[in-house]
Parts: C-alpha cells; structure tokens; sequence
C-alpha cells in the first residue's frame, strides 16, 4: 500500500513546485487533477503529456488515477454532453501521463452541487438514468483502455456498497472497478454499526477495489470531509480490510489543509503499519 495525496492539496504556482511539495512531505503517490493544475485534456500534446509524466518520475511520484468526476446525471443535458467530452478527452491523455486509472462517481439530482443529496437519487429514473450514463462512460474507457473507478456515497445514486455491487454487476466490464472511502458509506444512525458497515463493503466489492481515499467524518448522512485522524472513522479497521484484501495500490489523503499533511499522514502512516 502506497501512501498518496490530492496533488491540488499543494497550492503552487506549477504542478512541478507542486510536486516538490508532495515529496518533501514523504508521500509516494497523487491523485491528479488536471483541472486544478490549470489545464486542459483537449489541449495537451504529447510534449505536455511527457512533461507531466516526467515531472512525477523525477520525484519517484506515481500517478494513481486522474481525477475524471463530474454529475454525470445533472438535471443539466448540456452539462452532460459536455462532461462526457472532458472525460474522453482525460481517457486519451491518461497512458501518456502514466496511469490507466480515472475516478468518476454515480451523481446526483441535485442542480447546484455534485455532493449534494437529492431525494429523487432514490428514484428508478435516476438509477436507470445513472446506469445509462456509467456504460456511455464505460465505451469511452473501453475504447481509450483505461479504467473507471466510481465510490459508492451516501449523497450520490450509488449510496451504499450493495448498491455499488448492483452497478458493477449490471455493467459488467472490467473498465469499471471502485474507489473505497471509508469515510463515505454511512447513512444516519449508521456510525454505532460502522465495523459491521465496512466488513460488508469489503465483503462486496473487495475483487474490484482499485483505488482508496484516507479521509474522516464527523457524523453520518453525509459524506465525510475531515483530515483522516481528526474525526470518527475506525482506521485501524479500515486499513486493516485493506490488508485482508491484498490492496497494494494508493491510499489517497484528501478532504485536508496542507498545515494538516504532516499529522494526518503520520497518522495514517503508523496504522499502515
């Protein structure tokens, strides 16, 4: 298990200083973010993509997964269309930049915010909506050869593990595995059930894991948004599921302030052990 961070958790003026950040701080991986580094999939050239790909070598950093996420069922048509275009065009750049992995979600009805819960998630419509979507996603992966790595949360369509082996089921392509957040599958009154909570998760979706997000919650009926370590996660638990399962790949630090890198890593860090 490698340990790894948003690259964008680093504000700096160019993804190399960024970088820099992520190595002095002894992490290994990022999750990257091509939006937040001020730039654009469509337009990259292959001197772009080798410039990246260089820039993590150098460091020893690997890349773990670009981020691809976007409401894929917003209310918005357009905005789909348009979502759907920047996904392909992250599929195209991805090998060059070395990684096959790009992380995506199940959305949600809300209009104004991707992490927002809208009761009408819960619908058929939506489900079907979704399931439609995540194929038009799945072709593009399939036809660029990279993977699409979605995370079950409470406030999107897929809010539980169950559902999350319903999609992987009904999509049934290799192109579709998960990204596991702890900190994301707990439904109000759910937090007194969390060891048996997380056991399911694992149980269900442990062949299709791909990528992990280290993060905290501070309550249930939402997803978490704490530093790992400063909220109510069992991580000891967590990482230990991880470790049954054989999970060799990142465990990506998000959701934290750069003054928290350095606590929040350590403590990660000495569970991993």
């Amino acid at each position: 298990m490698k340990l790894g961070i948003f690259h964008k958790v680093f504000e700096r003026p160019t993804l190399e200083q960024s970088l820099d950040a992520v190595s002095a701080a002894g992490l290994v991986a990022v999750q990257l973010d091509l939006t937040a580094a001020g730039m654009d999939p469509a337009k990259l050239s292959d001197e772009d993509c080798d410039r990246i790909r260089t820039a993590h070598q150098e460091r020893g950093i690997e890349v773990a997964a670009l981020s691809g996420t976007f409401n894929i069922i917003d209310p918005d048509r357009e905005a789909r269309r348009l979502g759907m275009e920047w996904l392909d065009a992250l599929a195209a750049v991805s090998g060059k930049i070395g990684t096959g992995l790009i992380t995506t979600c199940t959305g949600t009805r809300d209009p104004d915010s991707l992490w927002s819960f809208h009761p009408d998630n819960h619908t058929p419509e939506a489900w079907a909506d979704m399931v439609a979507a995540i194929e038009q996603a799945v072709q593009i992966a399939e036809a660029r050869g990279v993977t699409l790595v979605f995370e079950p949360e409470v406030n999107n369509v897929v809010d539980s593990a169950q559902k999350a082996r319903r999609l992987l089921d009904q999509v049934a392509s290799d192109h579709l595995q998960v990204v596991i957040d702890g900190a994301n599958l707990f439904h109000a009154g759910e937090l007194p059930r969390m060891r048996e909570v997380l056991d399911e998760a694992f149980d269900l979706l442990a062949d299709s894991i791909r990528l992990a997000h280290a993060k905290d919650l501070e309550q249930d009926g939402d997803a978490g948004h704490q530093a790992a370590g400063t909220g109510l996660l069992d991580y000891d638990h967590y990482l230990a599921l991880l470790r049954q399962i054989g999970f060799d790949g990142a465990l990506i630090l998000h959701s934290l302030e750069e003054g928290q890198v350095e606590s929040s890593s350590a403590f990660v860090r000495e569970r991993m052990r």
